[in-house]
């Protein structure tokens, strides 16, 4: 039992050292000037509030089984918030379908500090940043690959990874590359229920991004985006 206990706390010291090094990160100064300007400027409904404007940590289960990655925080939601999808459009779609399929202990996301759990599930993304137009450069994404990787490397029961969008599906692909993991990009196509097993046992699901644009014109609608976690839960071993 002691060796368990102490991978346990290595495991929780390794997520703990990561936030530090990802809310305190000055890689990639174009998107630091752009959120920082965004907290200072704010959006009118958000005058009362201090923005977060940093690089935003992931969140969620350190035991977890499924690792969710979008692409980065949004610039009014998580750049203001401080938790990936908490208080934009993407997360008032994602998180009550996470709560129907108890992923998530409430079906809304308001805070960092509104007592949301995650259950099994971490949330993480693959920049950190919230980039101008949603669009970091692919430098930028390289830069942030340190996080993801430690990341990873910090959460050893994860099954399953779900990626949210084309950014992140090529994102995670990246560090498998450099990893060793597979061997060439291309022999994983992005579609929504693009469903790998990989050859390090981990499964890759591809989902389209909880973004308005995808969940106005009804290009993903709640049914479509439970089925993905449903199968998640189902190779995970989630009951």
């Amino acid at each position: 039992m002691r060796p368990q206990r102490s991978s346990t706390i290595n495991h929780l010291q390794a997520l703990a050292q990561l936030q530090q090094s990802v809310t305190t990160c000055t890689l990639c100064s174009r998107l630091r000037d752009y959120c920082r300007g965004i907290g200072e400027t704010c959006r009118k409904a958000y005058r009362d509030q201090q923005y977060w404007a940093k690089p935003v940590p992931g969140f969620g289960d350190p035991n977890a089984r499924i690792l969710i990655l979008g692409l980065a925080p949004g610039a009014h939601g998580a750049n203001r918030t401080g938790r990936p999808f908490t208080g934009d459009g993407s997360g008032d779609f994602m998180y009550p379908v996470l709560h129907e399929l108890g992923l998530a202990t409430k079906p809304v996301a308001i805070s960092r500090d509104d007592a949301l759990k995650l259950r099994k599930l971490w949330i993480g993304s693959v920049v950190r940043c919230a980039p101008p137009g949603d669009k970091p450069t692919p430098q930028e994404v390289r830069n942030c690959s340190v996080h993801l990787a430690a990341e990873v490397a910090a959460l050893p029961k994860v099954r399953v990874v779900v990626c949210l969008g084309k950014i992140a599906w090529d994102g995670y692909l990246a560090h498998l590359l450099e990893q060793g993991i597979i061997e060439r990009r291309s022999a994983f196509k992005f579609s929504h229920g693009a469903d790998y097993r990989l050859p390090n046992g981990i499964t890759l699901l591809g989902s389209y991004h909880p973004s308005l644009r995808n969940t106005n014109t009804g290009r993903l609608n709640r049914p479509m985006f439970a089925r993905i976690f449903l199968r998640a839960m189902e190779l995970s071993g989630i009951a």
